[in-house]
């Protein structure tokens, strides 16, 4: 670890307390280490997560706090044992920037469910500073966790899939539901939804959009492709869908539910949790046991997933739907993500914004 005398200082947007409300913050950054990657941020997603992290919704908020974990920038200076990076070069980041590397996750290349993995932000790095993520112009990150952003795949394209992306990818792939003419379902039409859709029908499967109102069947059926519009509430349609499906990819960020949509499941359909809740979830154990049905979650994917992902992405020539903002927009569109007012992902441009007061 560099010493005091060579860190640098950047400046990012951070939250000050559960108000969540960000403004400029100066701070440093550690000097680039032989294995990490120097990083000017052209790009950041805004995550559903991110507004519980500055919310304190989960009770483990850190502050100051500069949220981002979809960045996407250029290499301003790579350190001496990196070769996989050159100065230049587009990468992104993602959620982690550290783990272990001795555990059995780590040893397996599933990093993301190592327990002492280091998050982007709102975590203690390894020299016992505080990390903080992508609203700022700068980033330095330990190259295992650095990915190349393929050539032609548009930067604030990229951003949303190092987390949303590869989120819905990572147990498509896990879980063997790769292969085509499979029936699936996205319970929730947000970032994560939106890329579920996108993902599942490159896949070649018969995707099935399930909201609680039909305000986004238009967008589902005509804007993302996908071939069923279901409404949860709708008692008849329901009904008519039950053991239709071989899993189900519930991006729902909040308390519900979750009997409706295992009857919605084949026998040994997969019911896939992907929302942050931080309220218990009920069920009565016959909807599992009559159909050998799973409830099972998963977590972001892991480098290589995300690096796999990133290239199926760019060979099926596909696009994210995104509202690119600058950062002085940055507490609105919290506000607008927190009502559900975004089609599909806030994308911040941080490089042609203002960062400083």
């Amino acid at each position: 670890m560099g010493s005091l005398e060579e860190e640098r200082t950047t400046v990012g947007w951070a939250a000050r307390d559960p108000s969540g409300i960000l403004s400029p913050y100066t701070y440093n950054l550690r000097h680039t280490g032989p294995d990490d990657v120097y990083i000017k941020v052209h790009y950041c997603g805004i995550c559903h997560s991110d507004l519980h992290q500055i919310k304190n919704d989960l009770g483990m908020s850190n502050y100051p706090m500069v949220p981002g974990h979809e960045v996407v920038g250029e290499v301003l200076e790579v350190g001496s044992n990196v070769s996989r990076f050159r100065v230049g070069e587009v990468v992104g980041v993602g959620l982690l920037v550290g783990c272990c590397k001795n555990c059995g996750p780590c040893q397996s290349d599933i990093e993301q469910y190592c327990s002492k993995k280091i998050w982007s932000y709102n975590d203690v790095y390894v020299d016992g500073k505080p990390t903080q993520g992508g609203f700022a112009e700068t980033m330095i990150v330990e190259q295992k966790f650095v990915v190349k952003i393929p050539e032609g795949l548009a930067p604030e394209q990229a951003a949303p899939l190092l987390c949303a992306g590869v989120t819905v990818y990572s147990p498509l792939s896990h879980f063997g539901l790769k292969e085509k003419g499979l029936r699936g379902g996205i319970l929730g039409l947000g970032g994560v939804g939106h890329m579920g859709v996108k993902i599942a029908k490159a896949f070649g499967h018969h995707v099935t959009v399930i909201s609680s109102s039909d305000k986004k069947k238009q967008e589902a059926l005509e804007h993302l492709g996908a071939d069923q519009y279901l409404v949860s509430s709708d008692a008849t349609a329901m009904q008519e869908a039950a053991d239709s499906l071989d899993y189900i990819i519930d991006t729902v960020p909040v308390g519900h539910p979750l009997e409706p949509y295992l009857s919605l499941l084949k026998l040994d359909g997969k019911l896939i949790l992907m929302g942050v809740i931080n309220t218990p979830l009920q069920f009565v154990s016959p909807m599992v046991m009559l159909g050998r049905k799973s409830i099972t979650g998963s977590f972001i994917g892991s480098m290589k997933e995300t690096e796999e992902m990133l290239e199926f992405w760019k060979e099926k020539e596909l696009s994210s739907m995104i509202e690119v903002v600058n950062m002085d927009y940055i507490n609105k569109a919290f506000e607008r993500l927190e009502k559900n007012d975004v089609r599909y992902r806030f994308v911040v441009d941080v490089k042609g914004s203002k960062l400083e007061e």
